[in-house]
């Protein structure tokens, strides 16, 4: 299985599980949390989670699935931008660690940039390091620009969460190098544009000639620089056996080249996209 470093010494199966709208319906609780338990089985051993999802429904979901299994994945949750105070990033992630049943996360993110200063931010991520509540931290949501003032105001940029796929590939243009450069790992949420590539005509037809469907080709093709680990959210199990075959595909050079002509690489520089 294709594998990364989302932080120094933090190796992650490549293809994670996303929790975005899970914990929203009381309905559909024991479908997420079978979901993430098949991941989990399956080798996905990074779940990706934030306080925004359902108002910590979400990490209320994750924290039952992973009951028993907590010292299998690598855990990562986020905190609002106006939570992101030198107190209140501390008091967030407690909520989140008592939703989420466990002692510590492997990775806390600033989920985009609020009106809090950064240097605040760094100094709270900082002492949660210090007091063993988080391993690692980082940012989602971020521009190049964005990551160079995050450096600037002393923060340690262990990883970018952002929104990346074949549809919205404007990070190629100077993001992705940038976090390149400076060993910056890359978190691309919505690698399927929530769902709408897997129904995608010619995306369809161009994975249905390699025996696998669209959503396992889009996920593949966001793997293939080598630094980025793709979130998709799944409940039902089918797709996530999808999403899990994606580790085991290699792309082609002709394949690719199909892809850059019904998904172009950008031409210039665009504003970061945002969900």
């Amino acid at each position: 299985m294709k594998r990364i470093e989302l932080a120094p010494g933090l190796p992650v199966t490549a293809i994670g599980q996303g929790t975005w709208h899970m914990g929203e319906q009381a309905d559909r609780r024991a479908d997420e949390i079978a979901a993430l338990q098949l991941g989990v089985d399956l080798g996905l051993d990074l779940i990706d989670t934030a306080e925004m999802y359902g108002e910590g429904g979400a990490e209320l979901v994750v924290g039952t699935a992973l009951a028993g299994r907590r010292d299998r994945v690598v855990l990562v949750s986020k905190v609002y931008p106006h939570n992101a105070t030198r107190r209140g990033t501390v008091a967030a992630c407690e909520r989140s660690l008592r939703r989420l049943g466990t002692d510590r996360l492997d990775l806390y993110l600033l989920h985009w940039r609020g009106g809090v200063p950064l240097g605040e931010t760094v100094e709270a991520m900082e002492a949660l390091v210090a007091a063993g509540k988080i391993r690692h931290y980082g940012v989602s949501n971020f521009d190049a620009d964005d990551m160079a003032g995050w450096v600037a105001a002393g923060g340690r940029a262990a990883t970018d969460q952002v929104l990346y796929n074949l549809g919205r590939r404007g990070v190629e243009w100077d993001l992705l190098p940038w976090c390149r450069d400076q060993g910056v790992s890359v978190m691309a949420y919505s690698p399927v544009e929530q769902g709408d590539l897997a129904s995608h005509p010619e995306l369809g037809r161009l994975a249905a000639d390699l025996g696998v469907s669209a959503a396992t080709l889009a996920l593949a093709w966001t793997l293939r620089g080598g630094n980025v680990a793709a979130i998709p959210k799944a409940v039902h199990p089918d797709h996530v056996r999808q999403n899990r075959a994606a580790l085991d595909l290699e792309i082609e050079p002709d394949v690719l080249a199909v892809l850059d002509r019904i998904f172009p690489v950008p031409t210039g520089p665009e504003p970061l996209a945002m969900l």
